[in-house]
């Protein structure tokens, strides 16, 4: 779609959004995160708190495992503001992904009874009662989280809250900011989340180079640990915090090491399998299977997939079974078996199985699959397998 201008700068369109926000809703708040695009985001809404002399909301996320830098940030931003805020940093147990191990593929971050493994102790204002929030549920899933925090915040008056997502930074984010979804009176940069929650997005058209003309320019606090990632030769585009042991994260798990080695240890000890992702994720080996694979002598591809499979644990060998079940009958229903060689087929065939294996490809986006939404979806979906499974006659 092209890109239509406003006849302002990004900044301008930014803090017109954000007014019309105060103008609109009785309650708001803000996602943070910490990071570049949040921190801007932040900034310009308690700008305009300041002025209008009405506090909001300030949710933060704590999983943990984080930067040091991030966090001395986060705790300047809370103290920078606290005459305007209602502060949120909720460090509850949460159920996360970890993608560098087979053996433990999630991890509970803040698990009860693991504190001696924590890396890190929780800073005094974070919310760590379980018993806080009448919605939550023991290590319940970031992505079922926010919508019932949002829904209790919104204490069944209008509610918006300040999401920092860019459309600029990958096509899923367009889509999340532009795409499907109902829009308040045809505003492409709000979303209706539900009952009386909605999602601002003020910052949607903005790229990383305005993010850090704005910084510069205003001289506000930012999170240092850019300064360091900078230093170290990362690209804009390579600058993202997030857990550090997910699908897309694990490639930078490797800059603990480099940019904070005194978190490094803790990062490494605190789930099984954190080492090693570290050090092959930063190489071009097959460990992953980023580039060529090789079967073992004697073996098909399709064999050499099921050696994989039955190297498993149980649960992790049925997931997999799963989305191969999947792929294999999606092929069958258009007429197409499985070959053993993408000589035979470049789509349809069993080494892009081992590719996926080897990769540990947890949502086999290799083979065209996307990342259920919550805990609960996933647990359905699982049900529901079973039964094709045994209907299909594979992995019955």
């Amino acid at each position: 779609m092209p890109k239509h201008g406003l006849g302002i700068n990004v900044l301008e369109a930014a803090r017109q959004r954000v007014a019309w926000t105060f103008d609109t809703f009785p309650r708001i708040y803000c996602s943070f995160s910490g990071g570049k695009d949040s921190t801007v985001m932040t900034h310009l809404v308690m700008n305009e708190a300041k002025k209008r002399k009405r506090k909001v909301g300030l949710m933060y996320i704590d999983f943990e495992a984080q930067f040091q830098h991030t966090i001395d940030h986060l705790e300047e931003m809370y103290s920078l503001y606290a005459d305007w805020i209602e502060p949120y940093w909720v460090a509850l147990p949460s159920t996360l992904r970890n993608a560098v191990s087979q053996y433990e593929h999630h991890w509970t971050c803040w698990e009860p009874g693991r504190e001696a493994d924590w890396v890190r102790q929780p800073p005094k204002i974070a919310i760590t009662d379980q018993s806080f929030f009448p919605f939550y549920e023991y290590a319940m899933a970031f992505e079922d989280f926010v919508p019932e925090f949002g829904h209790w915040y919104s204490e069944g008056q209008l509610a918006a809250c300040f999401v920092a997502i860019r459309a600029a930074e990958s096509l899923n984010r367009w889509r999340t900011v532009a795409g499907h979804g109902t829009k308040w009176e045809g505003r492409n940069w709000t979303n209706y989340i539900g009952q009386t929650l909605w999602n601002i997005y003020p910052i949607y058209d903005w790229s990383a180079e305005d993010d850090w003309t704005y910084h510069g320019k205003t001289g506000l606090p930012h999170n240092e640990i850019y300064d360091l990632m900078h230093k170290a030769g990362l690209t804009l585009s390579q600058m993202r915090l997030c857990q550090p042991y997910g699908d897309e994260q694990r490639k930078g798990l490797w800059l603990f090491h480099i940019l904070e080695p005194e978190t490094w240890g803790k990062v490494v000890a605190r789930v099984n399998g954190a080492n090693a992702g570290a050090m092959y994720a930063q190489e071009s080996g097959n460990i992953l299977g980023n580039r060529r694979i090789y079967k073992p002598k004697g073996h098909t591809w399709e064999s050499f997939t099921m050696l994989l499979l039955d190297s498993l644990p149980p649960m992790m060998r049925e997931h997999y079974q799963n989305k191969i079940a999947v792929f294999v009958h999606w092929w069958r229903e258009k007429g197409v078996e499985m070959a053993d060689d993408p000589s035979g087929h470049e789509s349809a065939n069993w080494k892009r199985m081992c590719k996926t294996l080897l990769r540990s490809d947890y949502w086999c986006r290799e083979m065209g699959f996307g990342i259920h939404k919550s805990n609960s979806s996933y647990e359905k979906y699982k049900k529901i397998m079973e039964k094709r499974r045994a209907a299909w006659g594979i992995f019955p």
